[in-house]
């Protein structure tokens, strides 16, 4: 059973220290958004990390690396691994480029695939693509760290993992901060 005992605790602040706790929460909440925010003018996207979801990559990158993506794709010339966005898709896709496909007047398509599948990823765009246009590219793939987001992905597979994270941060604020 849970314990309760933090009531206690917030009942016996004075008003003082309770608006010193919310205002330190609030805080941390406005810098974690103004990081976030940060990271999109420094990245020209609206998604400026990339968190990969499913083993497809396996080889190069596992479920839940944190992806360093380049700035822009027009600052930086397509890598080998690219984060792409399909429409209808709430979530950009990390693949290889297996071939591109260049034209006379320099227009490229690009097709890719997940180092752990077997075939291509044209089952994956939209039905009647079969390949990625520039537009379709988010951003090329720099580097990563392992697993850091992990938490990520537990954000979005359980919805409820994000209140009992910010209800940990709120007992955790409230018995260290005495």
């Amino acid at each position: 059973m849970v314990s309760l005992d933090f009531l206690d605790d917030v009942q016996r602040m004075n008003k003082q220290q309770l608006y010193y706790q919310v205002l330190h929460f609030g805080k941390t909440v406005s810098s974690a958004l103004m990081l976030w925010k940060g990271l999109t003018v420094i990245t020209g996207s609206e998604s400026p990390i990339a968190v990969v979801h499913s083993s497809s990559m396996e080889r190069a990158f596992h479920r839940g690396d944190f992806l360093f993506p380049a700035s822009r794709v027009e600052d930086h010339p397509v890598g080998p691994e690219i984060v792409f966005r399909i429409e209808g898709r709430e979530v950009p896709i990390v693949h290889r480029v297996l071939k591109i496909h260049e034209k006379q007047n320099g227009h490229r398509k690009f097709l890719t695939k997940g180092d752990n599948s077997v075939v291509d990823a044209r089952g994956l765009y939209k039905q009647g693509q079969h390949w990625l246009e520039k537009n379709d590219v988010v951003r090329t793939a720099r580097g990563f760290v392992p697993y850091i987001g992990v938490v990520m992905i537990l954000m979005n597979d359980c919805p409820k993992f994000p209140c009992a994270v910010l209800f940990l941060l709120g007992l955790f604020v409230l018995v260290h901060c005495e």
